[in-house]
C-alpha cells in the first residue's frame, strides 16, 4: 500500500492545488492512531473566501459549457474512479476504518452515480404544456442555481460527495466542497478525478478546515445559492438558522431507524437484517438499525438467535480477513458509543458488548465490541437518541398496531423496516411507518443510486430527495415561458 504518512495534501481553489497559511492538520488512521494518513490544510475564512469567489467567477461559463461535454467530464472521472478503486479503498479504510471490500464497494459506486448522472442529467428538460392560444408556446425552462455549497460526512467520504456533486455538475452549478474533517482524503481523490478529467477551472472547488472555522461563510456568504449537507441533527439545524432565506437548503440528517419483527417472522433472517443493519460499518450509518421491535411471542426465540450470531462477530482492522466491525472512525465517536453504552446499562438490561477492546491489534485503535440491550422500554435514552455505533436496543411489542406506535414515537424518521410474511401486513407497513425509506424484509440500510433518498421529521428538511432522477431537483430553479409568434 502506498505510504502517504506525513504527505501534504492541498486545497483546490481556481484550478490550482495551494495551501494554506494557517498549516495543516493530522488525518489519523482509527485502527491505528500512530498512522498518520496525510496533513490537510487548516483553511480559514479567507480560503473559503477565495474558493467561493472562484465558483462564483467560473459558473457562467460552465453554465453555458454544452451538456455533453459536461457528461463526458462525468463519464471519464467514472472511469478514473474505476481504475484507482483499490488505491482509493485502500485509503478509504485507512483514514475512516471501513472494511476494505466495503470501501472499494463505495468506490465503484461512486463511479455508477457519476455515470448516472451524466446520461440522466442529459434528459433532464422542461415541459410543454397545452393550452388553447395556437400562436403561442407555453413551456417551463430549469437551470442551474449558480454557487453550490457541498458539505459532506465521514462515514461514506466518497459516495455521498458523488451524488451531490454529480447532479450539481451537470446541472450547470459550480460547487464548493467541504469534506469531513476526520476523512478529507476520499474527497480530495474525487476531485482528483474530475479534474483530471478535464473540469474546468473555478467549476470545483475543495477545502478542507473545522466547520467551526469555516462552516459559516460557507453556508451564509451571498454568493451561496444552495447548500446541500448530511450530517448530524444538530449541525443541520445550525445550518438552516445561519443561511439566508434565499439560499436553497437540502440537509439528510439523523435516524433512530426500528427493524420490526413480527411472529409470523423467519427469525433467523430477522436476526441477520439486524446485524446486517445494526454492525455493518460498524454501526457508522444514518440508515443503521438501531431500535428491534420484537413481538412478545417471539422475542426469546429471536433474542437467542441474535446473541449467537454476535457472539461471532469478529472486531477489527478493516484490512482483515474476517473481520466484520472495524474501529470507529474518531476518538470522539468511540468516547460517546461508550456514553450511551454506559446509559443503556443504567436503563435496561445488557446482554452483550460495549467494551473497549484491548489488547494486540487493539490498544491503538478505537475498537468496541457490538452491544445489545433488552427490556428497553422507548422512553429510554438509548431508545430515543441517536448513538451512530454498534449498539442494538430490543423493545418489546404486543401486535402490529403497537409495534408502529413504537416506531413512530421518535423525532426521527429516516428509514424503518419490517419482517413478515403477512402480505396485508407489508402493505399496511408502508402507509402507516413514519419514514422516508421503508424497507420489507430488508435491512434498514443501502439505497439504489437511481431511486429518491431522504427522510422526514427531524431526519431531513423534508424538501428535495438525494439520488436518483429526483436528486437532480435540488439544483435548478424552474422559469415558465410564453412565448408568441
Amino acid at each position: 500500500m502506498e505510504n502517504l504518512e506525513l504527505v501534504e495534501f492541498k486545497n483546490y481553489i481556481n484550478g490550482q492545488w495551494v495551501s494554506t497559511s494557517h498549516g495543516t492538520y493530522q488525518n489519523i488512521n482509527p485502527a491505528d492512531n500512530g498512522d498518520i494518513v496525510g496533513l490537510f490544510q487548516d483553511s480559514q475564512v479567507e480560503d473559503a473566501k477565495s474558493a467561493l469567489q472562484a465558483a462564483q467567477s467560473a459558473f457562467a461559463d460552465w453554465k453555458a459549457t454544452p451538456i455533453s461535454k459536461r457528461a463526458s467530464i462525468l463519464l471519464k472521472a467514472a472511469d478514473l474512479l474505476e481504475e484507482r478503486a483499490d488505491q482509493i479503498g485502500k485509503e478509504i479504510t485507512r483514514e475512516e476504518g471501513k472494511l476494505f471490500n466495503q470501501a472499494r464497494g463505495e468506490v465503484m459506486r461512486s463511479a455508477q452515480t457519476l455515470r448516472f448522472y451524466a446520461v440522466e442529467g442529459q434528459t433532464y428538460t422542461g415541459e410543454v404544456f397545452p393550452q388553447d392560444d395556437a400562436q403561442m408556446l407555453v413551456y417551463s425552462h430549469p437551470e442551474p442555481l449558480g454557487v453550490v455549497t457541498v458539505i459532506a460526512p465521514w462515514n461514506f467520504p466518497i459516495s455521498i460527495p458523488s451524488r451531490k456533486i454529480a447532479p450539481a455538475l451537470i446541472t450547470g452549478n459550480s460547487v464548493v466542497f467541504k469534506p469531513s474533517t476526520d476523512a478529507p482524503l476520499s474527497g480530495y481523490r474525487l476531485v482528483e478525478a474530475l479534474v483530471d478529467a478535464g473540469l474546468p477551472a473555478g467549476v470545483l472547488n475543495y477545502v478542507t478546515g473545522r466547520a467551526s472555522n469555516i462552516g459559516s461563510i460557507l453556508v451564509s456568504s451571498p454568493e451561496v445559492r444552495a447548500v446541500t449537507f448530511t450530517g448530524s441533527t444538530a449541525a443541520g439545524e445550525a445550518i438552516h438558522r445561519s443561511a439566508d432565506m434565499g439560499t436553497r437548503l437540502q440537509m439528510e440528517l439523523g435516524g433512530k431507524n426500528p427493524l420490526i419483527v413480527m411472529p409470523d417472522a423467519d427469525l433467523d433472517h430477522a436476526a441477520r437484517l439486524a446485524i446486517q443493519g445494526g454492525f455493518a460499518l460498524t454501526g457508522q450509518a444514518c440508515t443503521g438499525t438501531s431500535r428491534i421491535l420484537v413481538d412478545k411471542r417471539v422475542k426469546q426465540e429471536f433474542t437467542e438467535k441474535l446473541l449467537a450470531a454476535v457472539e461471532g462477530l469478529k472486531v477489527g482492522n478493516g484490512f482483515e480477513e474476517g473481520v466484520v466491525l472495524g474501529p470507529l472512525a474518531t476518538k470522539q465517536q468511540l468516547e460517546t458509543v461508550l456514553e450511551y453504552v454506559a446509559i443503556g446499562k443504567s436503563e435496561a438490561t445488557h446482554l452483550v458488548g460495549g467494551e473497549r477492546l484491548a489488547g494486540a491489534g487493539y490498544d491503538k485503535g478505537f475498537f468496541v465490541s457490538p452491544a445489545v440491550f433488552t427490556d428497553v422500554s422507548p422512553e429510554m435514552r438509548i431508545a430515543q437518541e441517536e448513538i451512530f455505533g454498534p449498539v442494538l436496543a430490543i423493545i418489546e411489542i404486543d401486535g402490529y398496531e403497537e409495534a408502529i406506535r413504537v416506531a413512530n414515537d421518535t423525532p426521527y424518521g429516516l428509514s424503518a423496516s419490517i419482517v413478515t410474511r403477512d402480505p396485508d401486513l407489508m402493505h399496511r407497513f408502508v402507509n402507516d411507518i413514519e419514514s422516508g425509506t421503508v424497507k420489507i424484509n430488508r435491512t434498514t440500510t443501502g439505497n439504489l443510486v437511481n431511486a429518491p433518498f431522504g427522510g422526514i421529521k427531524r431526519s431531513s428538511t423534508a424538501t428535495f430527495r438525494e439520488s436518483g432522477r429526483a436528486g437532480l431537483d435540488f439544483f435548478v430553479q424552474v422559469k415558465t415561458v410564453y412565448q408568441g409568434s
